[in-house]
């Protein structure tokens, strides 16, 4: 059996020595459109974290038998064409809850205790030739109390809703859906959530529902000093709109997840004034060692059952 995974540098430094023992194996740190049939001639199995498998692909290679996706989405994979052609399609799910859930917090802390700010201050002796014990510029607050709002109640936004109500956060949610009502926490709508809470995570998938669901008109209903966390997917906030709204509307935002990835060099974000309330990651929340441990764990069974 021929092994092809597309695009390696995307798990970063995992063992996928156990791949190796599964048939012929070959990794492409990366693979350009023009580079995908020249690196699946003649493989039983392709695994693949971003890279388009098309129905031009799929129809090319007849020897395909498996198409493991190395993610949860599968928005990447002509799933008609592969149906049709025979191609099983097998992706992961919830190898990355604990990974993103725990992001989720690492970046909301950053942006509420200003830690950039306080690296600096030290790391550039400031706090030296300080007159007293403490450096108090930029205040910071307790979640406790605070009404923090989730949008997308799948695994993770549930996980993070189970810890925020230990930091004893004030609880709501609102399903992209409309048919998640069964949750433990407050379902209100989308206004609701916008207009009334303090902190808010989007853990949603990008669809016909989510897209552009946050534009201008939903960033002027946020609250004065409110934080944003995009934990989702790209596309779901419009990136121009809130770039200008953090600096306008005093709005804090961070974000793992852009519309286009890589980030473009003229990006809006780049722009934004008040710097200090954006915190950008690149798509790094799901990446957790353990996560990506376990995320070839299961391509490997996914293989194995084919």
């Amino acid at each position: 059996m021929k092994i092809v995974l597309l695009d390696a540098l995307t798990l970063g430094d995992s063992d996928l020595s156990m791949l190796t023992k599964l048939g012929e194996f070959t990794a492409y740190p990366v693979t350009a459109n023009e580079q995908r049939l020249a690196h699946i001639a003649d493989c039983d199995v392709i695994i693949t974290n971003k890279v388009i498998v098309d129905k031009a692909i799929i129809d090319a290679n007849p020897q395909l038998k498996l198409i493991c996706i190395a993610a949860t989405g599968t928005n990447n994979v002509d799933l008609l064409a592969a149906q049709d052609a025979g191609v099983a399609v097998k992706n992961v799910c919830g190898y990355s809850t604990e990974s993103v859930a725990q992001s989720t917090f690492s970046m909301l802390l950053q942006l509420i205790h200003h830690s950039r700010y306080y690296d600096h201050y030290t790391s550039s002796k400031a706090w030296c030739d300080s007159p007293t014990f403490t450096h108090i510029e930029q205040p910071f607050f307790e979640i406790k109390g605070k009404r923090w709002g989730i949008i997308g109640m799948g695994a993770i936004g549930q996980r993070v809703a189970e810890i925020a109500a230990v930091f004893g956060c004030d609880l709501c949610y609102y399903s992209t859906s409309g048919k998640n009502s069964a949750q433990a926490i407050k379902q209100v709508d989308l206004d609701t959530l916008l207009s009334s809470c303090d902190i808010i995570s989007i853990h949603a998938p990008l669809n016909a529902q989510t897209e552009n669901l946050i534009d201008e008109s939903a960033l002027t209903r946020l609250k004065k000093g409110a934080i944003m966390l995009n934990l989702g997917r790209g596309g779901i906030i419009d990136e121009a709109a809130m770039a200008r709204a953090i600096d306008e509307y005093c709005i804090y935002h961070g974000t793992d997840v852009l519309a286009v990835e890589p980030m473009q060099a003229n990006h809006p974000y780049f722009s934004v004034q008040a710097q200090s309330r954006l915190l950008l990651t690149p798509h790094i929340a799901w990446a957790s060692a353990q996560a990506r441990a376990r995320l070839v764990d299961e391509i490997i069974n996914n293989i194995q059952s084919l």
